[in-house]
């Protein structure tokens, strides 16, 4: 574990609820989750989070490659690096475009996105910013592909992944390894 960045201690698995979500993540993703460790000190916030993050793999009005890249984007843009490793690694896994993933942090100069995808990523990154960005023009040129249950959807994704970047962030933690993983076959996420 990446264990010397974090902020507080880690939480070692001497009880129940840790063992149960160290052995869950190492099957999910072939590791224990650092920053869940440190979520672990609240019960509360811990077992929240893990619901909530459940019911969010639910969602379906947005396509998936749009939410992954929305997401990565939001994380680049607050700046979490263990985010963007997971993100990445996430996104690798369920058949993201490596090209996009690479290109994301310089996706104004890239060729590999589409009109759409650009404008996904735009509308995260001005999510992101403080102060926020968006506009009535941003969401409007959304609707022009997007459902309004895609665009709330949307919305959802990159508030929450903003939630986890500025969390993570915040408590120090740094790349966990993720991506490094990408060249090896991926496990279904």
């Amino acid at each position: 574990m990446n264990t010397s960045t974090a902020r507080i201690p880690l939480v070692d698995d001497s009880n129940l609820l840790v063992k149960a979500m160290n052995w869950y993540t190492r099957r999910q993703f072939g590791a224990v989750m650092e920053p869940a460790l440190a979520m672990a000190h609240n019960r509360k916030v811990l077992t929240s989070t893990m619901r909530f993050q459940s019911a969010t793999n639910r969602w379906d009005a947005l396509d998936g490659s749009l939410k992954h890249l929305a997401a990565l984007s939001a994380a680049a843009t607050v700046g979490c690096s263990w985010c963007l490793d997971f993100g990445y690694w996430v996104s690798f896994a369920v058949g993201v475009d490596r090209a996009k993933l690479e290109a994301i942090t310089d996706w104004r100069h890239s060729d590999v996105f589409t009109d759409l995808e650009r404008r996904v990523i735009e509308y995260a990154e001005a999510m992101s910013t403080t102060p926020m960005g968006v506009t009535d023009e941003m969401v409007a040129r959304l609707l022009e592909d997007l459902s309004e249950a895609a665009v709330v959807e949307l919305t959802a994704a990159v508030a929450l992944e903003n939630f986890y970047s500025r969390s993570n962030s915040a408590l120090g933690f740094t790349s966990q390894g993720f991506k490094e993983k990408c060249d090896l076959k991926p496990t279904h996420v």
